[in-house]
């Protein structure tokens, strides 16, 4: 017997306790991070998650313009980073996934309140043991360049990304893939090696034409935008896709994604009328445009760090990483960089999965500077070290915490060099590399935590902090191969306190993204993921 999910538009088939809080915080959040690889408030009610480190912030005005829709119309969004690729299973960068949300869809994608919606699928059933997955696709979809997305397509597209034929994965969430067969025209079989609690969330990457090798130069998906133009360290324009399938959708004829990496040079053109909308724009600039600009802040399942090199000395000792833990105090952090508007944490997962966070484990080290000195002291070095901390330079949030962090390292004698590194060296050396001592970070959050905690795995090709502890890879694979719901959810806990106690990074907070935008514009939707969703803006009389 297979259990049979039929999908409905606009309601959400895999709810994941994302308690989405749209209030008055927020945050100077400038911070991005690759995928493998970019909230506030107090009180989050009825989940028992509170902010501990700071007190409510000053009221945000948060309406967006209540006047008649206006269809179609021009828009420039800004965007900190150019794009690492074009094609979206090579993407790695979290700044590029938000773009490409809007000219590429999955099977599935996930809305506003972290649900997961149906796109290219209309139904789909699981076999009782939960290796097959069963899909009926939505007729009338079609791709950019006109012609009707089959199963063949989707065959294609997640054989490519499970690496089917090459035998290396393009993404994690496919290494379990088995087989993936078009059984007809609209209906398409994925068998897993093993069963996957978190495998749906998999199925929001992008299905492209079968055979199609051109998506780095020439796009082509079924979003409600297609592809126009790039130019490197410029911009990317999308176009209003005409035959999309959800009516009415969008109503802008255009979409400007400029690429501006220096927050002030993004500022002013904001105040220019060059843009119309300002994503992750600073705490401290909200107040002075509230008057001319629509501000919105709400929390976005992020996690900034400090990572650490998990395999270079001295932070392959366990007690030097828990003395720099010890050290570090998040409270100031937040307020002096994030102003008050962060939530602190203690380890790789969000408050906002409300579901799976272990709570607690923010003040686990709380700021103790004896205690850290003697941790040193104990790991051979009483009178500390000295250490590069490598920062993308064109997020100033990292490079203000960088600051900071530095300042308090400085009090048990690590003297930090603090090394500003361009985006694309960042990605190339640092992430993909590995080539670094310290770096800080903002890791953008998923819809389940297993795609989240993955890239601490031993040989995750992710794994950047070098990070490897056989315990955590055993709970973690137990995670997402459990059946029983509670227990599932105690060793996605359990994982996160072995993180904790590994001290395998320094966890800060989870800040919020703020968004200023033009008062004539209306519809912008919030997400816990780092996306960018144009396709409900529109223009307002």
């Amino acid at each position: 017997m297979r259990k049979n999910r039929r999908l409905r538009h606009g309601m959400g088939i895999l709810t994941m306790a994302l308690l989405i809080l749209f209030t008055a915080a927020c945050g100077n959040n400038n911070a991005a991070a690759p995928t493998g690889s970019p909230e506030g408030g107090t009180n989050r009610g009825g989940d028992g998650v509170a902010n501990t480190s700071s007190p409510p912030a000053p009221e945000i005005k948060t309406e967006q313009s209540a006047g008649a829709k206006v269809q179609g119309g021009d828009v420039v969004v800004i965007i900190l980073q150019d794009l690492d690729f074009l094609d979206p299973h090579l993407a790695v960068a979290a700044g590029t996934n938000e773009v490409l949300f809007n000219v590429f869809e999955g099977l599935l994608k996930p809305n506003e309140e972290g649900e997961l919606n149906p796109a290219i699928a209309e139904s789909y059933e699981v076999s009782d043991d939960g290796l097959i997955y069963t899909f009926k696709l939505r007729s009338g979809v079609k791709f950019h360049n006109g012609n009707p997305v089959t199963a063949e397509d989707v065959a294609y597209s997640y054989s490519r990304l499970a690496g089917l034929d090459t035998g290396k994965p393009l993404q994690s969430a496919f290494e379990d893939v088995q087989s993936v067969e078009a059984k007809d025209a609209s209906t398409i079989e994925i068998q897993l090696k093993q069963n996957s609690s978190s495998f749906l969330t998999a199925l929001t990457s992008a299905v492209i034409p079968k055979g199609y090798e051109d998506s780095n130069k020439n796009p082509i998906g079924t979003g409600p935008f297609k592809y126009k133009e790039y130019l490197p360290g410029q911009r990317l324009v999308v176009e209003k896709f005409p035959d999309y399938y959800v009516k009415d959708v969008p109503s802008l004829d255009k979409v400007e994604f400029r690429i501006i990496t220096d927050a002030e040079a993004g500022l002013l053109a904001l105040k220019s009328g060059e843009v119309d909308v300002f994503p992750r724009i600073g705490t401290e600039r909200l107040e002075e445009i509230a008057n001319d600009y629509t501000t919105l802040s709400a929390p976005q399942n992020l996690v900034q760090l400090v990572a650490f090199n998990n395999a270079k000395k001295p932070f392959n000792d366990i007690k030097v990483r828990q003395a720099l833990n010890f050290a570090i105090n998040k409270d100031e952090i937040i307020q002096g960089v994030a102003l008050g508007y962060g939530t602190k944490i203690g380890s790789n997962l969000s408050p906002l999965l409300a579901k799976y966070y272990q709570e607690g484990l923010e003040d686990q080290y709380a700021t103790d500077l004896e205690k850290a000195k003697a941790l040193l002291a104990e790991a051979g070095y009483p009178n500390g070290f000295e250490t590069t901390l490598s920062v993308p330079s064109n997020y100033q949030f990292h490079v203000d915490t960088a600051q900071v962090v530095a300042a308090q390292l400085e009090q048990i004698g690590v003297k930090v060099k603090i090394e500003p590194v361009e985006w694309a060296v960042w990605l190339e050396r640092i992430y993909k590399g590995r080539d670094y001592e310290l770096t800080i970070i903002g890791l953008d959050g998923k819809l389940d935590p297993y795609q989240i905690l993955n890239k601490y795995i031993s040989d995750a090709s992710n794994n950047f902090f070098n990070y490897n502890n056989p315990e955590f890879d055993t709970v973690l694979s137990s995670a997402v191969t459990e059946v029983d719901d509670a227990k599932r959810v105690e060793l996605y806990k359990k994982a996160q306190q072995i993180l904790a106690e590994d001290a395998a990074a320094i966890y800060i907070m989870d800040p919020n993204s703020n968004v200023a935008l033009n008062k004539k514009l209306a519809g912008y939707k919030q997400y816990p993921l780092y996306v960018q969703d144009l396709s409900s803006v529109y223009f307002t009389e």
